[in-house]
């Protein structure tokens, strides 16, 4: 998805001049959260401090956060602060981004040599501590709300981090494997969605209601979001992923589609527990055949099924919101995050 992509995808009717204008506002709006970002990240007499910190916001990306900002500010009076808001919940991802690329080793992003691979693991996450150092800045301009959610949201993100890295199966008997993955994909994915639709309406002065049904349809919607890349990472080539394929095997992370595959009776799962049950997956061979046993196992469709179920949930929030085009988009949204793990 990118910005010339929005009116097609997410559900806007070009024909309906409501929804057409809507669309050519969220264009702007985004066009000027890039030129914010660069700006932004930018640091005066440190060429390669600023190189590195604008690497992956040149490389592009969904941004769909920055978009649920600007979403969730079309439900009060439309202001400036609303385009800060877009951009803090894009540094913050950004930074994230920057430290799992570390944690996992990973060579590429968004179809770009990784900055980890780049400049090394130390400078790698530096330049986070530094985009992270961007967000706060940009995020005290907008007041304590701003600052307040952002803190919490970014505790949701470590927290979310190191249940990840303690993996479903060390979970000291706290969570089952299946509570402590959606655990994860609340904290790690869903959280920054949510923020980025309370952010925007919250300076928009868009009422309370509207703030908290946008929070938790952001929830909802963000853990839709992560199981369809779950899925994708099984399903998809490097080339449609922008990353390389498989990186949660590599990683030793088991996600939703493998806790299914790993309940299936066949034998497809006693070969996959052989596999995966020693933690990362590094050898090439072993990398290719639990991938096919995944793409076989019904496991990815019980897990999309899982996807579509929250993102029906997330609809039903969105139809409650007041009738508008920007209601109409968060419809649209439910319908393309989970049919692009398909």
């Amino acid at each position: 998805m990118n910005t010339t992509t929005i009116v097609t995808e997410l559900g806007l009717d070009p024909a309906d001049e409501r929804h057409a204008a809507f669309a050519a506002e969220l264009r702007t709006g985004l066009a000027e959260v890039e030129d914010r970002l660069q700006e932004v990240l930018h640091n005066p007499g440190y060429p390669e401090l600023t190189e590195a910190a604008t690497h992956l916001v040149r490389a592009g990306g969904k941004r769909l956060r920055p978009l649920m900002a600007l979403t969730g500010a079309a439900f009060g009076t439309r202001s400036d602060a609303a385009v800060s808001a877009a951009v803090i919940v894009e540094l913050v991802h950004v930074a994230t981004l920057y430290h799992d690329d570390v944690m996992d080793e990973a060579p590429i992003r968004h179809g770009v040599a990784s900055a980890n691979s780049l400049w090394g693991n130390k400078k790698a996450i530096l330049i986070g501590d530094y985009v992270l150092a961007c967000a706060a800045r940009v995020g005290a301009e907008l007041g304590d709300y701003a600052l307040r959610l952002q803190a919490k949201t970014f505790s949701r993100l470590v927290r979310g981090q190191f249940l990840e890295t303690t993996g479903p199966f060390e979970d000291c008997g706290k969570h089952a494997p299946y509570e402590h993955h959606i655990q994860v994909m609340a904290d790690k994915s869903a959280s920054l969605i949510a923020m980025a639709g309370r952010l925007g309406a919250q300076v928009s002065g868009a009422d309370e209601r509207i703030i908290e049904t946008l929070g938790h349809y952001g929830e909802l919607i963000g853990v839709a979001f992560q199981i369809s890349d779950d899925v994708l990472d099984i399903s998809a080539s490097t080339t449609d992923l922008g990353k390389s394929a498989g990186t949660d095997l590599r990683e030793g992370i088991v996600t939703l589609p493998m806790l299914h595959a790993l309940d299936d009776p066949g034998p497809g799962a006693a070969r996959l527990r052989e596999i995966i049950g020693h933690g990362p997956v590094s050898d090439p061979a072993s990398l290719d055949e639990a991938l096919e046993i995944l793409r076989a196992a019904p496991g990815t469709e019980r897990a999309l099924a899982e996807a579509h179920s929250y993102a029906a949930k997330a609809l039903d929030l969105a139809l409650s919101l007041p009738e508008c085009p920007a209601r109409a988009l968060l419809a649209g949204l439910t319908a393309f995050v989970v049919d692009r793990g398909q």
